[in-house]
């Protein structure tokens, strides 16, 4: 089966004069290689990335949302393990394969390969090439300044996994009131913001009046995944950077960074934080 999100190693802690032996947590990580295929072409791979187990189709339709492959609310049919007879039963449950209702919304590039859980999938800087790609415009979602405030809290308490082991991102969708819609965490920032993307594929709802928290920095690809997904407002515990801002601004998405306590700073569209 599926390892858990969390493992357990035998290590040695230094603290000052003194050394102890314990037992410590730590975030599991894995690749998770995803497949794409539709009708009349057979399951093809197209990215792998190093995520934490756990909502592994989450991850997979809201990477697909994202990356241009599934925008229509419908385009995806199925998303399953792979039950390839060459695999190992290991590398099945790190091999997930999304079926489309037909033709990608997007063809696939041959380009990908290994996207690491740092950085999301490389290679995509274009501000022009996302336009190309058409999405709907973002929701206007406007937010009072209080709950922006909150959101970093909301998100954390709702962190299991990091008060264990410290070494998790999270994202979390929420309503304009700060109700928590979902949260999930992962090693990578980019594979949270898909899972919860993709929780909202999988499961039919509107991303409507719904405002993204982050735990770290607001980078490129966090901004590019909201776009997609038609997210108007994210909130982030640490800073964008330049490219992040410059593609907010174009597609009047509302950026707030450095949200601890009681200061935040608004990048772009701040109209929409109601004071």
């Amino acid at each position: 089966m599926s390892k858990g999100p969390t493992a357990r190693f035998k290590v040695e802690v230094l603290d000052g004069e003194r050394t102890s032996r314990r037992e410590d947590v730590v975030v599991t990580e894995e690749p998770l290689e995803l497949r794409l295929e539709w009708p009349g072409r057979p399951p093809e791979p197209l990215v792998v990335t190093m995520r934490t187990p756990g909502a592994d189709f989450e991850l997979a339709a809201g990477f697909c949302l994202g990356e241009g492959f599934a925008v229509r609310p419908d385009a995806i049919s199925t998303v399953a393990y792979c039950t390839d007879v060459k695999l190992t039963r290991e590398q099945q449950f790190n091999t997930v394969t999304v079926s489309l209702d037909g033709p990608p919304d997007r063809e696939p590039p041959q380009r990908y390969g290994v996207a690491s859980a740092a950085c999301g999938v490389c290679g995509q800087q274009s501000l022009d090439e996302l336009a190309e790609r058409n999405y709907d415009p973002v929701d206007p979602v406007e937010v009072e300044l209080d709950v922006v405030r909150r959101l970093p809290d909301l998100l954390r308490e709702a962190q299991p996994m990091f008060g264990r082991t410290g070494g998790l991102h999270a994202a979390g969708l929420f309503t304009a009131a700060g109700e928590r819609v979902v949260v999930r965490e992962d090693v990578g920032r980019h594979n949270a913001v898909d899972k919860v993307v993709g929780w909202t594929v999988l499961n039919q709802r509107s991303r409507k009046g719904l405002v993204l928290a982050v735990s770290g920095r607001a980078g490129y690809e966090i901004i590019q995944k909201a776009v997609a997904a038609g997210i108007g407002m994210i909130v982030a515990v640490g800073a964008p950077s330049s490219l992040a801002v410059d593609l907010a601004r174009r597609f009047d998405v509302t950026v707030v960074g450095w949200a601890r306590g009681e200061r935040c700073v608004v990048y772009s569209a701040p109209e929409r934080v109601l004071r």
